[in-house]
């Protein structure tokens, strides 16, 4: 995914604005790696191999997640199984 077309997202739950974290990148602009996250209603969606994963929580999988977060530092919130949110202490976040 291209730095340019970071700012065309939202968030697909409530419509806001993301912040970026940016991992990895090349030297063409292209997102390898990173992270958005969503201010309002705290949702993370992961930049993996330059695919932002945007899918609604019920088409999402945890354990296929978890693994790629646990390199970032990161770590989903144990108090909201049923959403895909980071813990707090762990969430830094980037404007764009």
């Amino acid at each position: 995914m291209q730095k340019s077309m970071l700012n065309k997202l939202c968030c697909p739950m409530d419509k806001s604005e993301l912040h970026i974290e940016i991992y990895k990148d090349d030297e063409t602009g292209e997102v390898l790696e990173g992270m958005m996250t969503c201010p309002d209603c705290k949702r993370y969606y992961p930049i993996i191999y330059s695919i932002p994963i945007m899918t609604p929580d019920d088409y999402r999988q945890k354990e296929l997640e978890a693994p790629m977060l646990k390199r970032w530092g990161l770590e989903m919130d144990a108090s909201k199984p049923e959403t895909f949110q980071l813990a707090s202490s762990s969430h830094v976040a980037i404007e764009k």
